[in-house]
Order: C-alpha cells, then sequence, then structure tokens
C-alpha cells in the first residue's frame, strides 16, 4: 500500500508541477516585462508612426502602439510597400505572437500566416489589415 501511495503522490505533485510551470509560462509571455524589445510607436492624430529606417536591416517588424491593446506586425515588401496586420486573434481577441514563419494564438492554438491567412483554427477569419501610407520619412499607420 505505501508504494501506491508514494506513486499517487508522485503522480499527483508532477501534475501539479507541470500545469503550474504552463500556467506560470503562459502568464509570463503576456507579461510587459518579459515582452521583447518591440519599437513603441507614438499616436498622432489616430495613425502609428514608425520611422523608416527601422526597416533597415529587418524587413519584419513588430511595434507596440502607445495606449493600443495589440501589437501591429508590419512587413517591408520588396517593391518598397508595406504590409501592416493587427496582431489580434480573430477567434477570441488574443495577443498573436510572431513564430517566424507567421503568427500563433497561446489561448487556443490558432495559427495564421506572414499575410494573416488563417493556417491553423479554431480562428476562421484572416488577421485584419491596416492601411499604411509613407509621409517624408515615417511610415503611417491608420488605426
Amino acid at each position: 500500500m505505501q508504494r501506491r501511495n508514494f506513486l499517487k503522490e508522485t503522480c499527483r505533485i508532477c501534475l501539479l508541477g507541470a500545469t503550474g510551470a504552463w500556467a506560470a509560462s503562459d502568464l509570463l509571455s503576456c507579461s510587459p516585462a518579459m515582452a521583447k524589445n518591440t519599437f513603441k510607436a507614438p499616436v498622432n492624430n489616430h495613425m502609428a508612426e514608425v520611422p523608416l529606417t527601422l526597416f533597415d536591416n529587418k524587413p519584419l517588424q513588430v511595434i507596440s502602439v502607445a495606449k493600443f491593446e495589440y501589437d501591429i506586425a508590419i512587413e517591408k515588401k520588396s517593391n518598397n510597400t508595406y504590409h501592416a496586420l493587427l496582431l489580434k486573434c480573430t477567434h477570441y481577441n488574443n495577443q498573436l505572437t510572431e513564430t517566424g514563419n507567421g503568427y500563433t494564438c497561446s489561448l487556443h492554438g490558432s495559427r495564421f500566416d506572414k499575410q494573416g491567412n488563417v493556417v491553423k483554427g479554431p480562428a476562421e477569419t484572416a488577421l485584419l489589415e491596416l492601411r499604411t501610407e509613407i509621409n517624408n520619412n515615417l511610415l503611417l499607420i491608420h488605426l
């Protein structure tokens, strides 16, 4: 009987530890303190302002916008146009994270490609594309 209780307790502790680690990592990934170094874009007249020099070395940037709940992914295309996506899951309004080949939702596992199309559900709708324009040396993103 001692062996049975030992195994039962050990399994319970492992499950609690795994659940706690999963929940802690999930919570930490949402924490601003654990967020990646992202450009913090100021807002002027309902438009986020991003310097074009930000794309000199890396064509894909994830930015945060002052007083805006969700990050925005911006990709500079080869023809010098820009594609901006709101990183808000279309299934359950959760913040998405960049995966290298797209974006993923930590809540229910939805995945999107770099163009914002659904790769894996439960999301069924593509990400919201935001209109952009260039003014002097700034990329303006309409919010």
